[in-house]
């Protein structure tokens, strides 16, 4: 038995982990292990940690509130229902976690959205913290190997007797070289999208390349309209996507505009602990109407010890920049942070292809709807890690039969040309991303959305000729894999003709309750055109 798990995040790594002694395992993470959106993640892990003052109803509860009637009910309950149980799961591995004065209980932050305090952390370095102690986990497990510098290109499909399956990728290592990896299993957990945006608290690699391989297998990808954008990223010539954790409004952080007024109470009775699309949405009208390039969060009313203590990462950093946060307020704009759709999958995290699953950001749940709460996502990945190995562990020689006999696999052709001109890869590069903020970001219009189509179309042919006649390189095969994701997220938001969670239309300014459903997007992988098949898909709703 053979996985291949393309990432190296929470979900890659905890699957990796529960896997391995079912036999070999490969992890192809893109650039170095902790190049990750995993390792950026500052805030925490919601669950249920507190027994006597918090509950699985009311975290299920803030989670509906937050998904804006899109989550599924049972996924809901379960991967809340799991919190308990997965956090201490990270806890055995060694993740450490904060505590309170006496040592025995985790100390819990609260973000917005959540009505408890119910976030564990490692102050504002919980990724890292989880992230480094799963990799010693991982490097110290002989039957996992870990290949760092190496990306998906494309999913290897095979076909037999008229059924169509995931038998691996084509990878490509540092050396721009391509080689097929064949596994029985194969799991995409390359996390987000982030780089489509001019903007974002991503990692570079964040270019959704394994919702773009998938799409171009045939795969069905689901809500891809829905895009959290991070209300507070810091604001600074040389910061390129440091993110001000949502814990610092948890602690009682307050935004201001350059008036000095506390402007969130002109938009929600929540104020700063609103939910994250709510916020962004103010923040995006404030800069407008004002013309300012930012606003600005102030916890400099709070003890600076404590402040020092709380969020040591933040501090440092904002003081490399010349910021004190314990004197003075932190320029923030609003960054894309997270993708709440992604490849449709079950409730094992199988995809529509057989032999394919999707964990982490890279899948779609039905967990966020509309808009993720704070903080759930790592909780998510580490739910849904656990149920992809049961269902492997469980299914195990079926899966492994599936992958024998002969199969023809389509692969791309490989030139040999160089391509000469790199300009024509930075340059579209930049026009996508500058076209999907200005045109497909916080507030969308049918106008602008329809202008970005037409130029994401008219690039995407340009790369796809490149594509076709010249070497394979990293920066083309992203640029390809943007536009792919890109042309996805427009084609989501034209289709939903209304205003809910984190898609806001001028144009369909209020929620259609006749809208009640995902939106799932196909494309035949045969296909020439830039059309997909859309079916509306109905889901396990609330109440």
């Amino acid at each position: 038995m053979r996985f291949l798990v393309i990432g190296s995040g929470i979900a890659g790594l905890s699957f990796a982990l529960r896997v391995a002694d079912l036999g070999e395992v490969v992890v192809v993470t893109k650039k170095g292990v902790i190049d990750s959106a995993t390792n950026l993640a500052q805030g925490g892990i919601a669950a249920v940690l507190d027994l006597e003052n918090d509950s699985l109803a009311s975290h299920i509860d803030d989670t509906l509130t937050a998904g804006a009637g899109l989550c599924d009910m049972g996924t809901v309950q379960e991967v809340v229902s799991k919190g308990y149980d997965r956090v201490h799961d990270l806890v055995s591995y060694g993740v450490d976690f904060v505590r309170d004065s006496g040592g025995s209980a985790l100390s819990l932050g609260r973000e917005g959205g959540h009505s408890h305090r119910r976030v564990a952390h490692a102050y504002d370095l919980t990724g890292r913290a989880i992230e480094m102690t799963l990799l010693e986990q991982v490097k110290a497990n002989d039957s996992i190997s870990l290949l760092e510098d190496h990306m998906v290109v494309d999913l290897l499909v095979s076909t037999r007797e008229g059924s169509r399956r995931c038998e691996g990728a084509l990878i490509l290592d540092n050396n721009d070289e391509l080689s097929r990896f064949e596994a029985d299993q194969t799991i995409l957990c390359t996390g987000g999208t982030g780089k489509v945006y001019l903007y974002t608290s991503n990692p570079d690699i964040a270019t959704g390349d394994g919702i773009a391989a998938a799409c171009r297998a045939g795969v069905r990808v689901a809500n891809m309209e829905f895009v959290q954008f991070h209300p507070t990223c810091l604001f600074h010539p040389r910061a390129k996507n440091f993110l001000i954790s949502e814990a610092v409004r948890g602690e009682g952080a307050l935004l201001f505009n350059r008036q000095g007024e506390r402007f969130m109470r002109k938009y929600d009775d929540r104020l700063e602990l609103a939910t994250r699309d709510m916020v962004a949405r103010s923040i995006d009208r404030e800069m407008k109407e004002s013309g300012d390039d930012c606003v600005f969060l102030d916890i400099s009313h709070k003890d600076p010890a404590f402040i020092q203590a709380r969020f040591p990462g933040i501090y440092k950093q904002c003081l490399n920049y010349g910021i004190d946060i314990t004197m003075e307020p932190i320029p923030v704009v609003p960054a894309a942070h997270y993708l709440c759709g992604g490849v449709l999958v079950d409730e094992f995290c199988n995809s529509s292809l057989p032999g394919l699953m999707a964990i982490g950001e890279t899948a779609c749940t039905g967990l966020h709807g509309a808009n993720r709460l704070a903080s759930n996502s790592l909780l998510e990945a580490v739910v849904f890690a656990e149920k992809a190995a049961s269902y492997c562990r469980q299914n195990l020689a079926q899966i492994t039969d599936l992958g024998q006999g002969t199969h023809t696999f389509s692969e791309p052709i490989q030139p040999t040309q160089e391509l000469d001109e790199h300009i024509l890869i930075n340059h579209n590069w930049d026009v996508l991303r500058r076209t999907m903020w200005n045109y497909v970001g916080i507030v969308r219009n049918s106008k602008r959305l329809e202008l970005a189509r037409e130029r994401i179309i008219s690039i995407s042919r340009e790369i796809e000729a490149l594509y076709k006649t010249h070497k394979i390189t990293r920066n083309m095969v992203e640029l390809r894999n943007i536009a792919q994701v890109s042309l996805l997220i427009v084609e989501s938001a034209m289709l939903r003709k209304e205003s809910r969670g984190l898609h806001y239309t001028t144009d369909y300014p209020e929620m259609d309750e006749e809208q009640l459903y995902w939106l799932v997007l196909h494309r035949h992988p045969e296909s020439r055109s830039w059309e997909f098949s859309v079916e509306h898909r109905q889901f396990n709703r609330a109440g």
